[in-house]
């Protein structure tokens, strides 16, 4: 047995003759601490040995970075097809009931939000041609302009969906996201766009600004069933409520993209 092994005693104390600790030399190999006959295993810690010629093992390629999506946006029993990842994100809550007289009225009731959102609107224009040229010169939205512009989204959607039917809670007069509404719709803030992007991306949506404009239609003549649904029944069939969400969909993720709000195409997918 080597010398080191015999100055070590076995319980760890100073071996017979030595007068100090003695600390082994661990032998190497290609550079790196290997274990003994004495010692096996080696320390503990220590790089891991490379084969001769310094070659290493492929390291795991790095996974994949999914594509982002849009922030999630939670209802209690969510309606409609399943919605694809898509920075523009709407969701709805299927009515379990609904008041049967209601559908008389409502149009009319929603008056007053269609004279506050005339204003709105008159307000959207003008942040909309600053968005323009903001990302034209600088390639990002500004942040309060994107806010405002989703936030007159998101109200508009609010009374569609009311004098659509679809809900019997009255839209509250507010830009702001509310989780306790029924109907929950986001857009996803983009870092950046590319500066050409606000000059052809309108006519880039054409295509499926067409389709979507076919599945409104779809979703309005829905409503006239639902009428009479909801004047005999209280409810709008589930299978019907569903049929009608993809118009609504659809509409939004064609104008997020015509208005330059996000640089992915919408995916012509039903949902």
């Amino acid at each position: 047995m080597p010398r080191a092994a015999r100055e070590i005693a076995p319980s760890g104390r100073i071996g017979r003759g030595s007068g100090r600790i003695f600390r082994p030399q661990w032998p190497t190999v290609y550079g790196c601490l290997v274990g003994t006959p004495e010692f096996p295993g080696g320390p503990s810690e220590g790089p891991v040995p490379s084969p001769p010629g310094g070659q290493r093992s492929a390291s795991p390629a790095p996974a994949e970075t999914p594509w982002p999506t849009a922030t999630a946006v939670a209802v209690p029993d969510r309606s409609g097809p399943p919605s694809p990842g898509y920075p523009a994100n709407f969701e709805i809550t299927y009515p379990s009931a609904l008041n049967r007289w209601l559908p008389l009225i409502k149009w009319l009731l929603a008056v007053p939000h269609y004279i506050a959102l005339f204003f709105v609107v008159i307000g959207a224009f003008f942040v909309a041609v600053y968005g323009f040229f903001a990302v034209l010169f600088t390639g990002r939205w500004p942040r309060g302009a994107f806010d405002y512009l989703v936030g007159t989204v998101r109200w508009y959607y609010r009374v569609l969906v009311y004098v659509h039917l679809m809900t019997d809670v009255y839209p509250p007069f507010s830009l702001a996201d509310d989780a306790q509404y029924p109907l929950r719709l986001s857009v996803d803030y983009p870092e950046r766009i590319a500066n050409w992007r606000p000059l052809v991306q309108w006519l880039l949506a054409i295509p499926y600004l067409f389709v979507a404009g076919v599945l409104y239609w779809l979703t309005g003549v829905l409503t006239i069933i639902a009428f009479f649904t909801v004047l005999f029944t209280k409810r709008i069939p589930r299978g019907v409520f569903e049929l009608m969400v993809p118009g609504l969909r659809w509409n939004l993720r064609g104008n997020a993209y015509a208005y330059f709000m996000t640089d992915r195409y919408p995916p012509f997918v039903w949902g």
